[in-house]
């Protein structure tokens, strides 16, 4: 099934008063004169994303659009208190600029950040990585060495203990997730859990294998090769964006998060995420072994956490295909996302077997 093109965002002009950013911006002391060439960004999220010039400096702009699907303004105030958490570390990503919580200014939150000189790879690639495989693995290996760096940032330390509930995180994950799949039903239509083969016995195996302990740190909540970009002229990463999801928890759930979606060959799986060409790209087990050299933390049950991050993603994806039987989304949109939950679920089949 072809991947249904994604809807058009918000016109950014409908959201951004361009008078109230430059009186703000000058109260902050960003630059001077007029904004020239804005220039809105294609993004992964419902966020705009808009970047433009004054003085001598770029700027990006990321705030909600004006009638987001949850609290839009809580979100990006989340994403700036990590980004500033992340300031000082090693952790790839945009750098914060400056950060607005006032919605008298432009009627939500938003926060400026710098530009990233980077692509994103879900997709074709372009020159040098078409063309060297060798390439290929070592963006594979970028990405996990993100994680490390990511997972090696010391959260209380960097003021950022409040922003999630780590105690007993593993034991609430696996209910909260079924309670989610289960709220569906208020959506006329929607053929129930059933509709999704296997996932109660993915349910009960993710409980029964429950790993016992695990070491606490910051989760991006959402990783995958949509979720990073690089550098133009070869395999580093430059940057991890779209922290909306963000939390304290395991961050090997992280690490779940990437291989559930790592395609196993050249042939893209619904589920998967990739880009094109693949192969060259290290595959699954070597990523988890190139993690497994450079930390501290306990891997024995890393199945775990990929099959636990198929669940998760599945029941996520599910949602969107139960407001499509509501009407409430498109019914292309819904049907390929429900195809991507049904194979998650046959991968974490395959892995529990």
């Amino acid at each position: 099934m072809t991947r249904p093109k994604p809807t058009a965002p918000q016109n950014w002009r409908e959201a951004i008063d361009i008078d109230a950013l430059i009186s703000w911006m000058d109260q902050q002391g960003l630059g001077s004169g007029p904004i020239q060439g804005p220039q809105e960004l294609s993004g992964g999220t419902q966020n705009i994303l808009l970047r433009f010039d004054r003085g001598n400096r770029s700027f990006v702009l990321r705030r909600p659009p004006n009638h987001p699907y949850r609290d839009g303004s809580k979100t990006i105030d989340r994403e700036a208190r990590m980004l500033a958490a992340l300031a000082d570390t090693d952790v790839p990503h945009a750098k914060l600029i400056a950060a607005c919580d006032d919605h008298g200014v432009l009627g939500a939150s938003f926060y400026l950040m710098e530009p990233i000189n980077g692509f994103n790879a879900n997709g074709d690639l372009p020159s040098p990585h078409a063309d060297d495989p060798a390439i290929r693995q070592q963006m594979g290996y970028a990405m996990v060495d993100a994680l490390l760096a990511l997972g090696r940032v010391d959260f209380v330390a960097n003021g950022v203990q409040d922003m999630g509930n780590y105690e007993n995180f593993l034991e609430r994950q696996v209910p909260r997730w079924w309670s989610q799949l289960e709220s569906y039903s208020k959506y006329e239509g929607w053929p129930g859990v059933n509709s999704l083969q296997g996932i109660k016995q993915v349910s009960h195996w993710l409980e029964d294998n429950l790993p016992q302990t695990f070491t606490p740190g910051i989760m991006h909540g959402d990783y995958h090769l949509s979720n990073v970009m690089f550098s133009h002229n070869g395999p580093e990463l430059v940057a991890i964006v779209d922290w909306e999801l963000t939390t304290i928890g395991d961050p090997l759930i992280d690490l779940g998060w990437l291989i559930a979606t790592w395609p196993d060959s050249t042939e893209h799986k619904p589920g998967d995420i990739g880009a094109t060409p693949w192969d060259g790209f290290a595959d699954r087990q070597a990523l988890v072994d190139h993690y497994a050299r450079h930390t501290s933390r306990e891997m024995a049950h890393i199945t775990w956490y990929g099959v636990f991050a198929c669940y998760k993603m599945a029941i996520l994806l599910e949602g969107t295909h139960a407001r499509a039987c509501a009407g409430k989304a498109p019914v292309v949109l819904g049907d390929w996302l429900h195809a991507s939950a049904t194979g998650l679920i046959s991968r974490a089949l395959v892995w529990i077997r």
